[in-house]
This record gives structure tokens, C-alpha cells and sequence, in this order.
């Protein structure tokens, strides 16, 4: 088990778009094995590869018991729109008003590079996004309505 540093709002690598994974080499298992450690010690639900200073496209998702590891993900189609608050770890303490596709069906590969696709709606759904969304550079306050406003210690977004 090891835990990694989560980069926070203001860190560069944040901002940078990530690259293909090619294959998957133990040094990237232990990475996903790390990120979901990490995640779960952080009492969040999803975390993507550059939150934790690595510029691959490798996200971990796990909003209701089910994890999803999700390499090379790629969104195919959203449907409809919801809006809700949204938090991440890597701006602790805060969280916005976001809206994101109802529905998302994406197509990943899990970490034995195995093709599968994924069809989710609400929580999922918009946790996909979010992640994704990182892989590309972009950090949930570039899409924050309005301001955003401080959130309590149990807060699990």
C-alpha cells in the first residue's frame, strides 16, 4: 500500500495534457494500485494520473463500490445535462455548482489492457467526466457556475 501526494490547485502538472499509455509495465500496475490507495485514503471517488504528478491517461473511478480503472479513456457519447456540486481532491476544502452530461458512454482499457466500453448515468457519469476532463488539463473550477464556496471536512466529493 502506498500512498501518493495529491498535487493541488496552483501545481503546473495539473495543466498539462497526458500522454498514451502504450502498454501496461509493472511500474504502471503499481501506480494503479497506488492511485486506488490513495484515492480511498483521501475518501474521494475518482483520481486521474496527473493528480498525483504522473502524465499518463490512466483515471480510477469508484463511486459505489464498483472501481473502474480506466486507460486511454475515451468518452463516445453524453446525452442530456445534470447539474450538482463538485468537489476534487486536488482543491480540498472547496466545491462549485457543475454541469456535466447526464449520461456518458466511454470506452477505456482496464489495467490488463482488456478493451471494454462503459454506459453511466448520474454519479458515474459525471465522475467520468471529471476525471477525464484532468488527462486533458482541465480542473473542475474552469467550469464552476458561479463561485466557489467552502465545504465541510466530511464533505466526500
Amino acid at each position: 500500500m502506498a500512498i501518493r501526494k495529491i498535487r493541488q490547485l496552483g501545481d503546473d502538472i495539473l495543466r498539462k495534457k497526458c500522454r498514451e499509455v502504450e502498454e501496461m509495465t509493472p511500474r504502471l500496475r503499481q501506480l494503479v494500485e497506488d492511485m486506488y490507495d490513495t484515492m480511498y485514503e483521501a475518501e474521494g471517488v475518482g483520481l486521474a494520473a496527473p493528480q498525483v504528478g504522473i502524465l499518463k491517461r490512466i483515471v480510477v473511478i469508484d463511486v459505489d463500490g464498483t472501481p473502474y480503472t480506466m486507460v486511454n479513456p475515451k468518452i463516445l457519447e453524453t446525452r442530456d445535462t445534470q447539474k450538482a456540486s463538485e468537489g476534487c481532491l486536488s482543491v480540498p476544502g472547496k466545491a462549485g455548482e457543475v454541469t456535466r452530461p447526464a449520461f456518458v458512454r466511454a470506452e477505456a482499457w482496464n489495467e490488463n489492457m482488456e478493451h471494454y466500453e462503459v454506459e453511466a448515468d448520474g454519479y458515474l457519469a459525471r465522475a467520468i467526466c471529471h476525471e477525464v476532463d484532468h488527462l486533458e488539463g482541465i480542473v473542475y473550477v474552469d467550469k464552476v457556475e458561479g463561485d466557489l464556496y467552502d465545504v465541510e471536512e466530511d464533505y466526500e466529493e
